[in-house]
């Protein structure tokens, strides 16, 4: 069984503010060694769960955070950005059984993590017509593939957002947060549940896990500044609607993915 990791660094345990998220901040390495941890563990869980092959994706910033000396045989890491559309999930194709996310978080707009976003902190997404998550617009790539999320650890918010999509998918909450604070649970407890949960989820039936893609797609890009936003409605296809909004409408989806690699 081929599995797929994505790993962010927004929905680990702990992370609060910026600068425990961003390479060579002076808060950062004890995050970067948590983010490790509870993507090991999300491999543990895979492997004992049946995994024979893992494709882990550095999925945070400068795509240079997992310290990689302790990754098992059987699993290959992309560091850095390939720059196609697929971008979080790049290297993610049919080949994959299903997809497991970690330290993921809520969509930007959310109250719900003070390290909310969706791609960037100048714009926030809307997909027909719903605040975007990155969770959901790398699930839909997987759906192009017809590749299922079967795990995804995060914030408190960013699971409930999940179970309205497919309650099947399992999930795990790190933390919660609250203003500028996040009440987390402990580290140990993550990692510990992060294994259990991931063997556990690949045991349910791929058919379950599916989320389907729609058929039309309507996506508003908001932007903070508003000569960024009419600059960028020139994109082919694209029109400007008041107040610093881009929009965009296909069939496509991988026109949708095409759009944010280079609008967001």
């Amino acid at each position: 069984m081929k599995v797929y990791i994505s790993a962010d660094i927004e929905g680990i345990t702990g992370t609060t503010v910026w600068s425990e998220t961003e390479l060579n901040a002076p808060d950062y390495a004890q995050f970067q060694k948590q983010m490790t941890k509870e993507v090991l563990a999300a491999i543990e869980g895979a492997f004992a769960g049946g995994a024979t092959e893992i494709l882990l994706k550095d999925a945070h910033d400068s795509g240079r955070n997992i310290l990689i000396e302790n990754l098992p045989e059987n699993v290959k890491i992309i560091r850095g950005w390939t720059q196609e559309p697929m971008c979080m999930v790049a290297g993610l194709d049919s080949s994959f059984d299903r997809a497991i996310f970690i330290g993921y978080h809520s969509e930007g707009g959310s109250e719900k993590n003070p390290l909310a976003h969706t791609l960037s902190l100048l714009a926030d997404v809307k997909i027909n017509g719903e605040y975007a998550s990155e969770f959901l617009i790398n699930t839909y790539a997987a759906a192009l593939h017809d590749v299922p999320i079967a795990f995804v650890s995060g914030d408190q918010a960013l699971t409930e957002h999940i179970a309205r999509y497919n309650d099947q998918i399992v999930t795990f909450a790190t933390k919660e947060g609250v203003g500028h604070a996040t009440i987390n649970v402990s580290p140990q407890t993550t990692l510990k549940q992060t294994k259990y949960l991931v063997e556990q989820s690949l045991k349910i039936d791929r058919t379950k896990l599916q989320i389907e893609l729609p058929k039309h797609f309507t996506v508003e890009i908001i932007y903070k500044d508003h000569i960024k936003a009419y600059r960028n409605s020139f994109y082919p296809g694209a029109t400007f609607k008041p107040h610093n909004t881009v929009q965009f409408k296909t069939t496509d989806y991988f026109e949708v993915l095409r759009l944010l690699q280079f609008l967001t």
